[in-house]
C-alpha cells in the first residue's frame, strides 16, 4: 500500500466503495487521515464497516468538516450533471479529487532517492493491453515494474514506492478528470475515438480529458502519441510545436521519418539518425493484428525512453503472454476455438478483434453505446452468423438485417451453445468470438464478469459428454 499523507487528523469524505474507493480509504487511513465512507449500495457500506471504517450518510453530513472528497471515477463529475456529492463539496469549498491525484501527490512529496518512475497510459482502445505489455517488457528488463490504476488493483494498493520502481498506470478519462498533479516520466496517448461522450459533454471535452495525460511533464519526459486518428494527430502537432519535451509519434500503419511504427507486422525505430527494423511482430503470438502492433510500438517507445536496450525490449514483446478478456483463447473443442474479447466495450474495440479473423461466429450485444455497430458494416461479410445478447439485441438485429445472418440468443450461455453447434457443423476450423461492442452493465457488473461467464459456458461445453457434443455439432 502507498500511504497518503497530507490529511493527518482530518476528515476526508469517500464516495463510491468499489475497488478504488476502499483502496483509497485504506491508504488515507494509513497516512493518518480520518476517512468517512458512503455508498448507495448497502452491501458496500457493510463491507466498509466490517473493516472498521466510519460509515456516514454523506447526504446529511456537515460538509464544512471535510478537507476533501475522494470520488470514485465511476461517479459523474460534470456530465450529464454533477453527482450530488460534488455539488455539496463545491458548495462547502471542499476539494474534489480521485485516487490517482492522491498517488501523484505522494510521488511528488517523496524525497528524490525514493521517487519512482511513472508511466501513464490512456486512449480509447488498447490501454489495458499496452499497460500489461509495458509492465511485462520492463519486468523482463529487470525493472521493478508494477501495473495499476484502471487495470488490476487501485493504484494506492500497489506496493509502497522506492527509487527503483516503475509504476505503469492505465488511466481512464474519468480518472484523468479527477487528477491535476500527475507528472509522468513517460505519457502515452494511443488513440481517440468517440466514447463516454455523455460523461464528458461532447467530443471536445473527451479529447481534452485524454490530453491531460501529458500535463505537468518537464524537459526530458517522454510524450508518446499515436498518430493514426485525426484527434491524436492534432495533439501530436500541438506537442511538437510546444517543443519542450521529447515527442515519440507511434503508428501501426504509416511510415514516418521520426518515431516508432509498424508496417505489415514489422516494427521500425526511427527515433535516431536513421530508421532501423527492430522486430518481426508476427512472431509475438499474443500480439496479433494491427491494433496490437500499435500497442507494441507504444510499449517499445516507453521502454526505450526509460533506457532499456532495444534487443531486451523485443525479447519482452515476443514473450508477452497476453491479457485476459482481450482476444484471449479460452478453450477449443475439436476444430472450434473460443476467443474471449469481452473488453471490447465499443464498436471500435470490436473492430480490432473482428479484423483479425477472416471468418467467425460472433457473439455481440449488451448495453449499447452511441452509434451502435454502424461503423462495423464493412466487416460483416466475415460474420458466419451472429448471436445477439442483452439490451442491444433488437437494435443490433435491425442493423444486421440483410447484411449478416443472426439470431437473438439473449444470454451468454445460449449464445455459446448455438455458436458452437453452428461452427462444429461447418466442418472447418472455426472461431467463436465474443466481442460485444457494448458495455456489460445490463447483465453483468463489468466486462470481466461477462468474460468469465463466457469462459464458464465454454468450460461447460468442454466437459459435456461426447455424445452431447456430437449431437450439438
Amino acid at each position: 500500500m502507498i500511504p497518503v499523507r497530507g490529511f493527518q487528523g482530518r476528515r476526508v469524505a469517500v464516495f463510491g466503495l468499489g475497488r478504488t474507493g476502499l483502496t483509497a480509504a485504506r491508504a488515507l487511513a494509513a497516512g493518518g487521515a480520518k476517512p468517512v465512507l458512503w455508498d448507495e449500495q448497502a452491501a458496500s457500506r457493510d463491507k466498509a464497516a466490517a473493516e472498521g471504517f466510519a460509515v456516514e450518510d454523506l447526504s446529511v453530513a456537515d460538509w464544512s468538516g471535510f478537507s476533501a472528497l475522494l470520488l470514485s471515477p465511476g461517479v459523474p463529475l460534470t456530465h450529464p450533471e454533477p453527482h450530488w456529492t460534488v455539488g455539496k463539496a463545491q458548495a462547502a469549498g471542499v476539494e474534489v479529487l480521485g485516487d490517482v491525484e492522491l498517488f501523484a501527490r505522494a510521488v511528488n512529496a517523496a524525497p528524490a532517492h525514493k521517487r519512482p518512475k511513472v508511466v501513464a497510459i490512456t486512449g480509447t482502445n488498447g490501454k489495458s493491453t499496452t499497460t500489461a505489455l509495458t509492465t511485462h517488457v520492463l519486468a523482463h528488463a529487470g525493472r521493478d515494474a508494477k501495473a495499476g490504476g484502471n487495470i488490476g488493483q487501485g493504484v494506492l494498493g500497489l506496493a509502497d514506492m522506492h527509487g527503483g520502481a516503475v509504476y505503469v498506470l492505465e488511466l481512464s478519462s474519468y480518472q484523468l478528470d479527477l487528477t491535476k498533479s500527475l507528472k509522468a516520466d513517460a505519457a502515452v496517448l494511443l488513440n481517440v475515438s468517440p466514447d463516454h461522450l455523455e460523461r464528458h459533454g461532447g467530443m471536445e471535452n473527451y479529447v481534452g480529458s485524454k490530453r491531460r495525460v501529458f500535463m505537468n511533464q518537464k524537459p526530458g519526459d517522454a510524450a508518446i502519441v499515436g498518430v493514426d486518428d485525426p484527434f491524436c494527430q492534432r495533439i501530436c502537432t500541438e506537442l511538437v510545436a510546444a517543443n519542450h519535451r521529447p515527442i515519440w509519434p507511434i503508428s501501426s500503419g504509416r511510415a514516418m521519418g521520426r518515431g516508432v511504427y509498424a508496417l505489415s507486422g514489422v516494427l521500425y525505430d526511427g527515433t535516431a539518425d536513421r530508421v532501423v527494423e527492430v522486430a518481426d511482430l508476427t512472431r509475438a503470438r499474443s500480439l496479433p493484428g494491427r491494433h496490437n502492433w500499435q500497442n507494441a510500438a507504444a510499449a517499445y517507445a516507453v521502454a526505450r525512453s526509460l533506457g532499456v536496450p532495444w534487443e531486451v525490449v523485443v525479447e519482452g514483446l515476443n514473450s508477452f503472454p497476453g491479457l485476459a478478456h482481450r482476444m484471449e483463447t479460452v478453450g477449443q473443442i475439436g476444430a472450434v476455438r473460443f476467443v474471449n474479447d469481452s473488453k471490447a466495450t465499443n464498436a471500435e474495440a470490436a473492430r480490432q478483434a473482428m479484423s483479425s479473423y477472416p471468418r467467425f461466429y460472433w457473439i455481440a450485444g449488451g448495453q449499447p453505446k452511441t452509434g451502435g455497430i454502424a461503423q462495423l458494416h464493412d466487416l460483416l461479410p466475415r460474420v458466419a452468423r451472429a448471436y445477439l445478447i442483452g439490451d442491444a439485441a433488437p437494435e443490433f438485429g435491425r442493423a444486421l438485417d440483410g447484411r449478416a445472418d443472426y439470431q437473438i440468443s439473449g444470454d451468454i450461455e445460449t449464445a455459446v451453445g448455438a455458436a458452437y453447434a453452428d461452427a462444429a457443423r461447418s466442418g472447418q476450423d472455426a472461431v467463436v468470438l465474443l466481442s460485444p461492442a457494448c458495455a456489460s452493465f445490463d447483465q453483468f457488473k463489468d466486462f470481466e464478469a461477462r468474460g468469465d461467464a463466457f469462459r464458464a459456458a465454454v468450460a461447460a461445453l468442454e466437459s459435456a459428454p461426447a455424445e452431447r457434443l456430437r449431437a450439438a455439432g
